[in-house]
């Protein structure tokens, strides 16, 4: 029987940055999930029951990306959950992101191999555990 694909959940309201996601990450063998609203995503995540959520922080509302993670929470979610900023390094002057378990964040333009890098590491992690 084949091995399933580990799926990532994307959500992101540029279509620009979904296509990216879906072009890096299929080409890596992963399953590709994605939205482009924090209602869209949570949709998304309650049927495909991702491995990995990368969501983008400031989306129809300022902190979308913060209150869809509590969301996650409050559902129990147990997928590491990545951040997707253009804040740039004054990301902690935005929001306090600590208390939301991020597995980490990552800053757009974001590079694929680093992607694929982190998820990869994380997927192995999470596997183990």
């Amino acid at each position: 029987m084949p091995e399933r694909k580990a799926l990532i959940l994307c959500i992101d309201d540029d279509p620009d940055i979904l296509s990216f996601l879906r072009v890096v990450l299929e080409g890596a063998g992963y399953a590709f999930a994605g939205a482009e609203s924090a209602e869209a995503g949570l949709r998304s995540y309650r049927e495909a029951k991702p491995d990995v959520v990368i969501v983008d922080l400031m989306m129809e509302e300022v902190d979308s990306g913060t209150g869809f993670v509590r969301e996650l929470m409050a559902l129990g979610n147990r997928a590491p959950v990545f951040m997707l900023s253009s804040v740039g390094d004054d990301l902690n002057l935005v929001t306090d992101y600590s208390p939301l378990g991020l597995a980490g964040v990552f800053q757009k333009p974001i590079s694929g191999p680093q992607l694929l890098s982190v998820l990869g590491a994380t997927l192995a992690t999470s596997t183990r555990t």
